[in-house]
C-alpha cells in the first residue's frame, strides 16, 4: 500500500485539532478529482481542523500525481491499495486512517460550495446521533465533454449546454474539433470554480432531487417520523460521528460492485437510533462522467443482499419503487400501515405478512437476474382462500395502501 501524508502546513503537534475527516475513494476520475480537491481549498472552514484522504483504488489514470501536484492548507493523506479492493473497503480504509470525530463520505467527483465542511459540522456540534443527509440535494454538472457520453447524456449537453451564452463557445470548440475524442474536454476550469460561473452547468438531478427527495421532502428537515430514513445515507455526500460508526460497525465489506452497501450501513445506524436529517445547505455538485452500460442488475444483486441479510418489512419494501412503481412517501404508507397491522394483531395475518414479504423479495430476485416481474408467489388454493379472506380484512380495517399494494403484486 502507498501512502501519502501531505502535511506541509499543518505542523504535527496541531494533528490532534483535526476535526472532520473527508474520505473520498476513487477509481480513474483524476481530472474529475482534481477539481473536487480545488474545491476543498476553498472552505470556510479552518484548514488546520479538517483533512481530506483520498482513497485511489488502483486508478489506471494520472490519479497517482496528485500528491505531487497539491499544494493544500488541510491535511492530505493520499492512500493507494496494492490492488483494487471495491467501495466499501475503500471507505473503510479511509475511517481507519481518519484522525477527525466527523467523518464525510464524499465521492471524489463532487464539487462544493465554500460552507460545505461548515454546514456539515455544525450538526454534530451537540449530538453525537445526527446522520446529516446532502445527496437529496445533489446537483449535476457538466465539467468535461467526451465522445464517451451516452445518447441520453448527450441528448441533455446538446440541449443544455450549447444553450448557454458563455459556455456554448467551449461546446461549439469541443463540437468542431474533438468530438470523436474519448479525451476529456474541459468545460469548466478552477477559474469558473473561482467566479463562480461554473454553476450555469448545474442542473437538478433527476433521481435524488425528484424521486428521492420528492418522497423524503414531505418529512421535512427531520426524517425521524419517515418509516424508511436510513435511504437518506448515500455516500456522495453525508457525514456522521466517528462513535457512531464505532458501536455499529463499518461497511460491509462482502457487498461488491454497485449498490446498497451505503443503504446497509444506513440500516444498522437507524436501528442504533441515528437521527436522519437532510439539510439543503450541505448539497454538492455530481460532476457527470460516463456511465456503466447496464449496472442495473448488479445493483438489484446488491438490493437483493440488503434483503437477505435484514428480512424485515422496512428493508423488503424498497421493492416497491420498481412494482408497482410506487413513490417514497407512498412506500412510506404501506409500511406505516404494515407495522399498525403488526402490532395490533401480532399472531394473525400470518399468511398474509409472509407472502408479502415473499413477493417483495422475489420482485427483486427477478430484477436480478433480468427476469420478467410476474409469478410472484405460488401459493396453494388452501392457502391463497385464507390470503384472500385476510387481505379482506385488510381492507375493511381502511388499511387501503397495504391492501391495494398487495392485490397489485398477488395478480402479477
Amino acid at each position: 500500500m502507498n501512502n501519502y501524508d501531505f502535511n506541509r502546513d499543518t505542523p504535527r503537534q496541531l494533528l490532534n485539532d483535526i476535526k472532520v475527516s473527508i474520505i473520498m475513494p476513487s477509481y480513474n476520475k483524476y481530472d474529475y478529482v482534481s477539481l473536487s480537491l480545488y474545491c476543498l481549498e476553498k472552505q470556510t472552514f479552518s484548514p488546520a481542523e479538517f483533512e481530506v484522504i483520498l482513497v485511489d483504488d488502483c486508478s489506471m489514470d494520472k490519479t497517482h500525481l496528485i500528491p505531487e501536484e497539491l499544494n493544500p492548507l488541510f491535511r492530505f493523506k493520499y492512500i493507494r491499495p496494492k490492488e483494487n479492493i471495491g467501495r466499501s473497503k475503500a471507505r473503510n480504509l479511509g475511517i481507519k486512517h481518519a484522525k477527525g470525530d466527523i467523518i464525510i463520505f464524499l465521492d471524489a467527483e463532487m464539487l462544493i460550495e465554500p460552507d460545505f465542511v461548515e454546514n456539515h459540522f455544525k450538526h454534530h456540534l451537540n449530538d453525537k446521533n445526527t446522520v446529516v443527509c446532502g445527496a437529496m440535494h445533489y446537483r449535476g454538472i457538466y465539467t468535461f465533454l467526451t465522445s464517451e457520453f451516452n445518447h441520453n447524456q448527450w441528448a441533455h449537453i446538446n440541449d443544455f449546454v450549447a444553450n448557454d451564452s458563455f459556455f456554448m463557445f467551449s461546446y461549439n470548440n469541443f463540437k468542431q474539433n474533438h468530438s470523436n475524442s474519448k479525451r476529456l474536454y474541459p468545460l469548466i476550469t478552477k477559474k469558473n470554480i473561482d467566479n463562480k460561473s461554473f454553476k450555469r452547468l448545474s442542473f437538478p438531478n433527476w433521481y435524488f432531487t425528484q424521486m428521492l427527495n420528492t418522497g423524503l421532502s414531505d418529512f421535512g428537515f427531520d426524517l425521524s417520523n419517515y418509516t424508511l430514513p436510513y435511504i437518506a445515507f448515500l455516500t456522495g455526500n453525508v457525514s456522521v460521528h466517528r462513535s457512531q460508526l464505532e458501536k455499529t460497525g463499518y461497511f460491509d465489506q462482502s457487498f461488491k460492485g454497485y449498490g446498497a452497501e451505503d443503504w446497509e450501513l444506513g440500516y444498522r445506524l437507524y436501528k442504533e437510533g441515528a437521527r436522519f436529517i437532510l439539510d439543503p445547505q450541505c448539497f454538492s455538485y455530481h460532476q457527470e462522467h460516463p456511465t456503466s452500460p447496464n449496472n442495473f442488475p448488479e445493483a438489484m444483486g446488491n438490493l437483493y443482499k440488503l434483503m437477505k441479510k435484514h428480512p424485515y418489512i422496512d428493508v423488503f419494501a424498497l421493492a416497491l419503487e420498481h412494482k408497482p412503481a410506487l413513490t417514497f412517501t407512498q412506500i412510506h404508507y404501506v409500511v406505516s400501515e404494515y407495522n399498525e397491522l403488526s402490532t395490533l394483531y401480532p399472531d394473525e395475518y400470518k399468511e398474509f405478512k409472509q407472502t408479502l414479504c415473499d413477493m417483495l423479495l422475489n420482485v427483486v430476485e427477478k430484477l436480478k437476474n433480468s427476469q420478467p416481474v410476474e409469478n410472484l408467489h405460488d401459493t396453494d388454493i388452501h392457502t391463497a382462500k385464507i390470503i384472500i379472506q385476510q387481505l379482506k380484512a385488510v381492507r375493511e380495517n381502511q388499511w387501503y395502501a397495504l391492501s391495494n399494494t398487495f392485490e397489485e403484486l398477488f395478480k402479477l
